[in-house]
């Protein structure tokens, strides 16, 4: 019996093929309590688990660096990185030599624990991206058990030869090649991740996950049709069901019909034919059929995400987000040296093209380390976060602009700070910028020009534009906490979530007005959230007059291709009727 299971849509294209089911990977955890001349053994058993995982890790990294960025992306080489860091991190090591010294509880239950208590931390976390590294927490504690326990990662399982031996009952599959295959999981860590790459799946569908998981980050790298946050689809298809992955709709179709496997087989041909074309756009100018010429960027979280921007077709670098970098180190940030040299990197590896740094955005919510916790902020979202944490932590702060400001030497920098609303924090970053200048001047040490910017995701801000107009050289809209700030939502709280709307008619105003007022002051201004990289988005964002998108680099294309069919002259009267309009969505739909 056909049915279908929503998810998330993360990645693009369609898949078709046999479901290969892989078990949750959840070990079974003894519990009991030791002897106290047991405490070292234990300990000793948990340290060599770990150490045998980031052996594992290693060797992964060492078969990354021999492969090409199709088979083995820049996201992928950075989330096994992340892994090593998760791996030697204090509060978790720290923690479980706690319990089994305090509390006598033996390893597995040790680790376990500790996990749990970490992981509440992460769920308090109000950054999507960097909630989601729980997943990942999780993934290596479970390495560490599997390597206690000796046993095998659920993924280098075989594929069952039932997956195969049916390929004459698909009407759409020539049978002298083999069956396309569709792994199902509860979820994926980074090193299945490349186990699957170069393994025989068309497609993958996790029941955990969301946009800003490993599992999408990855497929959208790899360009690799996926459905993540799918919940229950490992326990209601079927090892060697017929499964369909619609991955632009976010649904996942179960013992599809004749019928049904035709029309996705069509679909599945036309958009192989449609990413054929979009490749020839590569080295086409992004300009609209009136002649207006239009900036694609790409939004990166590590320096090495460069190439693939370059490979992307991407003018520069609209949004390196910086945070990635202070990730999971528990009080360890990075010195200035090793920033220095991650911001070189990415402005060396776009070849001269700008790079626009984002100073930390980290804060209470999202805590470096146990002691700068503070359990009484009941909203973190609207707490100590991103420059409010900055400029509480001028030492940290001064740390990264003389980083940012070095590597500037090396190639075009703009520089921009998130969160900013009162005219005080204005002051005070700037005096910042002017500080750390001064200290690397007085240090003798050479460093750049930049180009200083702001974030308008809070409307107070996108309310003063004068004002951040009178300090700062550009703009750029961060418009995934500005809808969220403006309509008093969590966009991570399911029971709220369909509430979030980038067609709002206030979310809508807050942006166009920006638009407007730097347009008419000659600052430039760019949408870096996902409103950017959404192509039923592009024209009207053209209309308006935003000329400048920062996106995913795999969502590049299909945005210049929106580009080249637009006349922005035609689309800003139609622009401005959306905008007028009491249900945008509905005015979009009748144009």
């Amino acid at each position: 019996m056909t049915f279908s299971i929503h998810g998330l849509a993360v990645s693009r294209g369609v898949a078709i093929g046999r479901a290969v089911l892989v078990a949750s990977s959840r070990m079974d955890v003894a519990h009991y309590f030791i002897e106290a001349k047991d405490v070292d053994a234990e300990i000793t058993r948990v340290r060599k688990g770990r150490d045998a995982v980031v052996e594992e890790i290693h060797r992964l990294q060492d078969n990354v660096a021999t492969m090409g960025p199709k088979e083995a992306p820049q996201e992928l080489a950075a989330l096994l990185d992340v892994h090593l860091m998760l791996l030697q991190d204090e509060e978790l090591i720290g923690g479980v030599k706690h319990w089994i010294t305090e509390r006598l509880y033996n390893a597995e239950w040790a680790l376990t624990t500790q996990l749990e208590v970490v992981a509440r931390h992460f769920d308090e976390m109000e950054d999507a991206y960097l909630r989601e590294r729980k997943a990942d927490l999780e993934q290596i504690v479970e390495r560490v058990l599997r390597a206690m326990k000796g046993a095998a990662s659920p993924i280098t399982t075989h594929v069952p030869r039932s997956a195969r031996k049916h390929a004459q009952q698909d009407l759409l599959l020539d049978d002298t090649v083999d069956v396309p295959l569709v792994l199902i999981a509860h979820d994926l860590s980074p090193a299945d991740m490349l186990q699957f790459k170069q393994s025989v799946f068309a497609g993958f569908i996790t029941d955990v996950g969301g946009k800003t998981s490993h599992t999408a980050i990855v497929a959208r790298s790899m360009d690799i049709p996926a459905v993540v946050g799918a919940r229950t689809c490992s326990q209601l298809v079927r090892q060697d069901d017929w499964v369909i992955i619609d991955g632009d709709a976010g649904v996942v179709i179960v013992d599809p019909s004749s019928i049904i496997l035709a029309e996705y087989g069509f679909k599945q041909r036309q958009g192989e034919l449609e990413r054929g074309r979009l490749q020839r756009l590569l080295h086409t100018p992004a300009v609209t059929m009136d002649g207006e010429k239009v900036q694609l960027l790409a939004n990166i979280e590590m320096p090495e995400d460069a190439q693939s921007a370059l490979k992307a077709g991407a003018l520069g670098v609209g949004l390196f987000r910086s945070e990635f970098l202070f990730m999971g180190r528990q009080g360890k940030l990075p010195d200035e040296e090793e920033q220095f040299q991650a911001y070189k990197k990415a402005v060396e590896g776009m070849h001269g093209l700008p790079v626009t740094i984002r100073t930390v955005d980290v804060g209470a919510d999202k805590p470096l380390d146990d002691t700068l916790r503070d359990d009484a902020h009941l909203n973190p979202a609207l707490g100590l976060r991103a420059i409010r944490w900055s400029l509480a932590d001028p030492a940290m702060f001064l740390t990264q602009l003389r980083a940012i400001l070095r590597a500037a030497a090396f190639g075009q920098v703009r520089l921009l700070v998130p969160m900013l609303a009162h005219a005080r924090e204005i002051r005070q970053t700037l005096a910042h910028i002017d500080q750390a200048r001064a200290m690397l001047d007085n240090k003798g040490v050479a460093y750049g020009p930049i180009k200083l910017g702001a974030m308008i995701e809070i409307p107070a801000a996108a309310l003063s534009l004068k004002l951040f107009l009178k300090h700062f050289d550009f703009l750029s809209i961060g418009t995934n906490d500005l809808i969220q700030y403006t309509l008093a939502i969590d966009r991570a709280d399911e029971s709220v979530a369909h509430l979030y709307d980038p067609l709002h008619p206030a979310v809508l105003r807050l942006v166009a007005d920006t638009i407007a007022e730097c347009r008419a002051q000659g600052k430039d201004v760019s949408v870096c959230g996902e409103m950017a990289g959404d192509i039923a988005l592009t024209k009207l964002l053209l209309g308006l007059g935003l000329r400048s998108f920062s996106m995913h680099p795999a969502q590049i294309l299909a945005v210049k291709q929106e580009v080249l069919r637009s006349d922005a002259s035609r689309l800003k009267p139609w622009a401005q009727q959306v905008l007028d309009a009491e249900d945008p969505a509905q005015a979009m739909a009748l144009a």
